[in-house]
């Protein structure tokens, strides 16, 4: 019996369409338009910083534009739940930083599922930094704690805010020498290095970067750093481990995370085009001049490290007795 022939146009038609199909997909690879990178914090800050620092680079080993675009609110969480939203097509990145370990433990309604996101790489850190005021007499760490312990309740420390890494920071030193002091928040870390400098309070944790200018010129005084090795940037200052506090681990990582379900092949080639960005000697430098150590994880290691990571910080929040709604 013979074929009908319209059934045969049907089928040279779909045919036709298959391949045509095929060859547009041939010639359209990842990445084919615009990658948007959501950086969750306001611009000008240290996250934001990086972002753009990498963007250049990264964009021209891809062959791609790529947007940084500034999505600030709720601690990191409105940039955060719009990339956990977001099609999983590696056109949608998030900036990765500590609030993706923090978080969960933290806010008791997030705006999105954890699980909605996953790292793509983690490429460096950099320690928080515990400060006095040169004025103080306190010269180290056991010094600070010594005199805590002296005076339950009346000594002081400040911080940027709730909840955040630099507030969780003192929260772990509390947890960890058993003292008592009393947390200030302000709106803005510079604000509480105001306050350290009048001697308004007694001491603080910081980001290394806005806290290395105060430290060079005299104006305040670094005890220790919150990495498990010396930072470059002051490598005569202690860790907190070194200091005598081994448990003590805190760092501001960045990184670069997608919606879950990003296709293998995608996510590869990010993580190797991230991995060739980040080697290159003038990026490498760009980021010492933060205070940030090139690090290099991919997708596998970073998701440990952030989980790591967050458990870390629940014991910390579970202790300081936080929830932020």
């Amino acid at each position: 019996m013979k074929n009908h022939p319209t059934s045969n146009l049907k089928k040279y038609a779909f045919l036709l369409m298959l391949a045509v199909s095929s060859i547009g997909f041939a010639q359209t690879p990842y990445p084919n338009k615009t990658i948007k990178l959501i950086v969750p914090f306001p611009p000008g800050g240290l996250i934001d910083n990086v972002a753009r620092l990498i963007t250049p680079a990264l964009s021209t080993d891809l062959g791609q534009t790529i947007v940084v675009e500034n999505k600030p609110g709720a601690g990191g969480n409105l940039g955060a739940a719009e990339v956990a939203k977001a099609i999983p097509d590696g056109y949608t990145l998030l900036m990765a930083s500590p609030p993706l370990s923090i978080s969960p433990a933290l806010y008791k309604n997030l705006p999105y599922n954890p699980s909605s996101i996953e790292p793509i790489a983690i490429f460096g850190q950099l320690p928080n930094v515990l400060l006095v005021n040169p004025d103080s007499g306190i010269n180290s760490v056991a010094e600070l704690v010594k005199r805590a312990k002296e005076s339950p309740g009346k000594m002081n420390y400040g911080s940027n805010g709730n909840g955040t890494s630099l507030n969780l920071s003192a929260e772990m030193l509390k947890s960890q020498a058993g003292i008592y002091v009393v947390h200030i928040p302000y709106r803005g870390s510079s604000l509480a290095n105001v306050a350290l400098v009048s001697k308004d309070i007694d001491f603080m944790f910081d980001n290394l970067p806005p806290a290395l200018g105060l430290i060079k010129s005299g104006k305040l005084k670094a005890l220790a750093v919150t990495s498990t090795s010396r930072n470059p940037a002051l490598p005569q200052v202690p860790t907190m481990q070194e200091a005598g506090f081994p448990n003590f681990q805190v760092t501001a990582y960045f990184g670069i995370a997608a919606p879950k379900g990003v296709p293998t092949d995608i996510a590869v080639k990010l993580q190797n085009s991230i991995q060739k960005t980040v080697a290159q000697k003038e990026v490498v430098d760009s980021l010492s001049r933060l205070g940030a150590t090139v690090d290099f994880m991919n997708s596998a290691k970073s998701a440990e490290f952030i989980k790591a990571d967050a458990q870390r910080w629940k014991k910390v929040v579970d202790y300081a007795k936080i929830e932020l709604d």
